[in-house]
């Protein structure tokens, strides 16, 4: 049976006005148009060709018009000097004049930033997120989630409260502490060392629950036959935890350190909500700090540009030698 004659329909249909009636058989009803074309349409977007496509684009989109093209002006402003009205071509300029004393105090005080936020933010998380998810931890929904919490808290609001808490006076609550320890009172704000552990401490409250959910998450594929093989060989809690646990969790560690280190060397906001209009010495002054300093305050555009390639060129080569260290370009288990 040809495809058009299955698809014909049969209609019964009264013979010359009279009451007889004998059976006739229609051919087969043709597609409108008209619902061919969206039909047509959906099909092509579902394809295999074209829905991968149809999914990432949000993402390219969104990257080259907030993230590439940002990037490229900025490259090119870096050889200007940008002015009300007036934009000129200095070629080198800006970058002579980088290395001056306020951009080493502003890359030291973003080194030291970086390095204490990536011990304390990959190596606490790890052992928090080991000792979450064991038999001792009960309600341990309740703690996943108000992990959560201190990241979704406003900057500005957060950095207040901590600006309360570690006043210069002697009646704040991180002073009265050290007055019940027998130790006087510290201008927390205004001396090198506690302003880097203010920095530290408020970055590392806001984080530290992320990065433990991140771990959680990844314990959750560790298999529990590797701890029971681990048990009857007589392995100790340590020996699991370095020779079955650690290993699990490498990719995850890759990721929370490199994001670490690019957080570390762009941060702004926690300096900006301790000193807003400038911190003494320039004890808490950060690479992004000193770019806002120069190219919104000072209205230095071009060379407020040339600090931000240098900071994007900074960030790359030492996150690219991360990854190598780490082994992340390698292949499988090579």
């Amino acid at each position: 049976m040809s495809p058009s004659s299955a698809n014909a329909k049969k209609t019964i249909e009264p013979v010359n006005g009279s009451d007889n009636f004998k059976l006739r058989k229609r051919g087969p009803e043709r597609p409108n148009s008209a619902q061919k074309g969206p039909n047509k349409f959906f099909k092509f977007l579902n394809s295999k060709k074209v829905a991968p496509y149809i999914f990432v684009a949000p993402f390219l989109i969104s990257f080259l018009i907030l993230s590439l093209y940002p990037a490229i002006q900025a490259i090119i402003m870096s050889f200007q000097s940008i002015l009300p009205g007036q934009v000129t071509f200095i070629g080198l300029e800006n970058y002579a004049r980088i290395p001056n004393p306020t951009f080493y105090r502003a890359l030291f005080n973003t080194t030291v930033y970086v390095v204490m936020t990536v011990a304390i933010l990959v190596a606490v998380p790890i052992l928090l997120s080991a000792f979450l998810n064991s038999s001792l931890v009960k309600f341990k929904t309740f703690f996943r989630a108000s992990l959560f919490v201190p990241a979704l808290a406003s900057i500005i609001v957060s950095g207040m409260v901590f600006r309360l808490m570690f006043g210069e006076t002697d009646t704040a609550a991180a002073n009265q502490f050290l007055g019940w320890l027998g130790i006087g009172s510290v201008d927390w704000r205004y001396e090198s060392w506690s302003a880097m552990f203010l920095l530290v401490l408020l970055t590392s409250w806001r984080w530290m629950g992320v990065n433990i959910l991140y771990f959680l998450a990844a314990l959750q594929n560790v298999p529990k036959e590797l701890y029971e093989a681990a048990d009857i060989d007589g392995a100790t809690a340590v020996q699991k935890f370095r020779f079955v646990t650690l290993p699990f969790l490498k990719p995850v560690t890759i990721f929370v350190t490199t994001i670490t280190i690019i957080n570390g060397f762009r941060m702004f906001e926690e300096s900006f909500v301790f000193w807003e209009a400038g911190s003494p010495g320039n004890i808490g002054l950060t690479i992004v700090g000193y770019l806002y300093q120069q190219g919104i305050q000072q209205n230095n555009m071009g060379f407020g540009a040339a600090i931000g390639v240098i900071l994007m060129l900074i960030i790359f080569v030492i996150s690219f030698i991360q990854l190598i260290l780490t082994g992340a370009f390698k292949k499988g288990d090579e």
